[in-house]
Parts: C-alpha cells; structure tokens; sequence
C-alpha cells in the first residue's frame, strides 16, 4: 500500500519559484524600493548619491559651524559645492525634452539625491534654478540666454508683512475680515520702463548671494498697487538701487544663505518682464505646484538618509551584549520608520509624474508631496536620534543637524497648515455645493 509520501507527485521545477533560496528572503539595496531604472536612470542616481555623501554632506556639516557671513564669503566651501554641482552637467533643458515619465523619474532622482546629502544645499540648488526654470515653463527666449543656468538665482516672494499672504493672492484662506493691506513690494509700470520699490523678506533663500532673482511683486499700472494684480520679473541681482540685508543667522538650513533684498527705484526694462498682471495668477500657481513637488523629493531624501544612519547605527551599536537591532522596539521601529519613507517617496513620484503629464498641474497634489514629506522628515529625523540615543545630540553624528534642517522644511515654501487649509479649498468641487 503506497504512503502519503509515495504520493506525493515529483514538482516541475521549472517554475521561478524554485529559483527562491528555500528560506526566501529579499536584501533591498540602499535605494529601498526602487522600480527598475533604465541604465541612464541607475547611473544617473548612483553618481548624485555619491556626490551626495562624499560632497555634499562634509560641506554641508562645515557651513552648519560656520558664521552667515563666513558662508556667503568668496572663499567659502559653499560656492566650491556649487561649482562640482555646475560640473554634473545637469541641466533643465535636458530634463525638458525628455518624455512626462522619464523627466518626473529624473526630477525625483535628482532633488531626493540632494535631499539625501545636505537639505540646505538642496533648497540652495533648488531656489537657484527658479528664475531660468520659470523662464523656460513661460518659453521666454530672451530671459532663458540673458541669465544661463550657471547663474545663482533667488526667488523673492515673501514679504515681512505678508509670509503666507503671497501663497494666497486670489484670498481663498483669509478671515473675512482680513486685508491683504500694503504691499511690501511694488513693480510700477511706467512707458517701457518698470520701477522697482520696496523690501522682501529674509527669508529669501540665495537672496545674500544670488546672480539673478525671480521677482513676484505687487503691479501698479496706474490705479494703485495691488498684489492680486501682481507681476513676476526675472532681474539681475547687479542693478543700481538692489540692496541686500545682513545674511540670516538662523536653526538649520544654514547651506541655503537666507537674507533681505531691498529695491530702492530700480529701474528695468520691460524684456525683463516674465508674467504681468493677466498671466499673475499663472505665474503664482506654477511655481508653488513646482516647489512643493521638489520639496517633497528633497526632504524624502533627508528622511531615508536619517534612517540609513540608524540603521548602520543600530547593527553596530551594543547593549545587553548584543546588536541593539536586536532589542525588538529597534527592529519596531526601523520598519515603521521604512515603510513611512517609502509611503512619502512613492506620493511624490506619482504626484510629480501626474503633474508633468497634466494640462494644468493640481496644485493641491503638489501640496500633498510637500507636506507628507516635510512632516515626515522631522519625525524620521526625531526617531533616528532616538535610536542613537545621547550620541545623537552630539555634534560628531550629523542627526541633530538634519533634524534641525527638516524642521526648517515645515515652514518654508507654504507652512504646512496654510497649505493644507488652502489644499482643502482646491479640493472643493463647487458641482457639488
């Protein structure tokens, strides 16, 4: 009489199954999951990783113990970072001729790699290529050759008075009661002359430093200035009558020189004009839907490197005699932090590539990539320190400092509950009121 096991029918082992190792188990690269990559696309991430690490991050940690002042000098190690940044060769036209798919792959490849190195010198790159990456959107040929990518940019937008107030031109998250008030900044039209007066705000990443700024002002045509009305410049930061405060001292970030821009009559001609009153709206819209989906990438990047680090930390670091990987709330807790990284970058990709392929981006995607990841980052940050323990608030472990730089993020570009308030307006369908 045959047993069970003579029963048993000899498996055709030509299935890929059997090709599992008989305990099956999947060691993930340092890029966590990754869809495959073309060639062009694998190489292209691994050369920004290691510019990330062996570039970025020493300086970044020099600038971070260094004076303002000391990092906008002519000898800083800032403007040697951006000098082997200019030497990639990576540029935004070729990002642009590149298919909606390829080019949202290659955008996100791009600033997470920067993220992952130093999240100052990454807002610093970012807020550098504005003024030609708006010239090129808006396809004006003569601001694209008058100021060539290798020019430092700024964009000059928030005002002492008015942070969150020029994310907001069209008034969808004031109080009723609320006025925008006096403009802080004023673009007068005057023949085909433009004059420029007014102040921004210290907060205007480059602004200490900058080549060329993408100005966003109130217009005046001859009624008034009114910032709902505004208009969008694209200057050089040379002109008679600009001015520049003292370069911000400041919690994190300090690899993104922040300060005051002052225009005292600056006088312009009108080819410098990148978007007047009819196409402000436009104008204010696409850069928001653009900086917060590379927002969101960068500060992807700065939350998995944190998480690298712990758990580098965590295989080598005892207690209890063994591996603390090995203590169950490390193990707990990596995953968690794993699996929210992964959550976040997979947003922003598919945001970044809805976008990119969008008639019209929505802005209130670019929100959620923006402020997943910033809001994640911190806390990514927070828990990698608590995994290293004392040794994380020291200053020989870069976490304090990539906490302090994420927490910078949450603020910047939109603050995170203004942005989630107006995103939840965008979200309204009037159909349905």
């Amino acid at each position: 009489m045959a047993t069970a096991q003579d029963q048993l029918q000899t498996p055709d082992r030509s299935a890929p199954i059997y090709s599992w190792p008989a305990n099956p188990k999947h060691k993930l690269d340092e890029f966590g999951i990754e869809p495959p990559l073309d060639d062009v696309q694998r190489e292209f991430q691994q050369t920004l990783r290691k510019f990330a690490v062996e570039v970025m991050r020493p300086i970044g940690q020099k600038l971070d113990r260094m004076t303002a002042e000391e990092i906008i000098a002519k000898d800083s190690p800032f403007w040697d970072f951006h000098k082997q940044f200019n030497d990639l060769g990576i540029s935004l036209g070729m990002l642009a001729e590149m298919e909606p798919k390829d080019r949202s792959e290659m955008f996100c490849i791009l600033f997470e790699e920067l993220g992952y190195g130093d999240g100052g010198l990454a807002i610093s790159v970012a807020a550098g290529m504005l003024p030609q990456y708006l010239s090129m959107i808006f396809q004006n040929e003569f601001l694209m050759d008058r100021f060539p990518e290798e020019m430092l940019g700024c964009w000059a937008i928030t005002e002492p008075d008015h942070g969150s107030d020029t994310l907001d031109p069209q008034g969808m998250i004031r109080h009723p009661d609320s006025k925008y008030g006096r403009p802080g900044t004023t673009v007068k039209f005057k023949g085909d002359k433009m004059i420029i007066n007014g102040q921004k705000s210290a907060w205007v990443s480059n602004g200490t430093c900058a080549d060329v700024c993408i100005l966003y002002a109130a217009a005046d045509t001859g009624d008034g200035a009114d910032y709902e009305k505004g208009c969008v410049l694209v200057i050089p930061m040379d002109l008679p009558g600009i001015s520049r405060g003292k370069p911000l001292e400041k919690l994190g970030q300090r690899g993104d020189p922040q300060g005051e821009v002052f225009f005292n009559d600056v006088e312009v001609g009108m080819e410098y004009l990148l978007a007047g009153p009819e196409d402000f709206q436009r104008a204010v819209y696409c850069i928001h839907a653009e900086a917060n989906a590379l927002m969101g990438a960068i500060w992807n990047g700065a939350a998995r490197s944190a998480y690298h680090m712990a758990h580098d930390y965590a295989h080598e670091r005892k207690q209890g005699g063994v591996p603390i990987y090995k203590h169950q709330l490390v193990a707990y807790r990596l995953f968690d932090m794993f699996r929210r990284i992964e959550a976040s970058a997979a947003l922003t990709r598919r945001v970044v590539h809805y976008n990119q392929a969008a008639d019209v981006p929505a802005l209130q995607a670019a929100m959620t990539a923006k402020v997943t990841a910033t809001d994640l980052s911190f806390q990514i940050a927070s828990d990698a320190i608590q995994i290293f323990g004392g040794n994380g608030l020291t200053h020989e472990y870069p976490l304090e400092k990539i906490m302090r730089d994420c927490r910078a993020s949450m603020i910047e570009d939109g603050e995170n509950h203004v942005l989630s308030l107006k995103g939840g307006y965008y979200l309204m369908d009037p159909d349905k009121l």
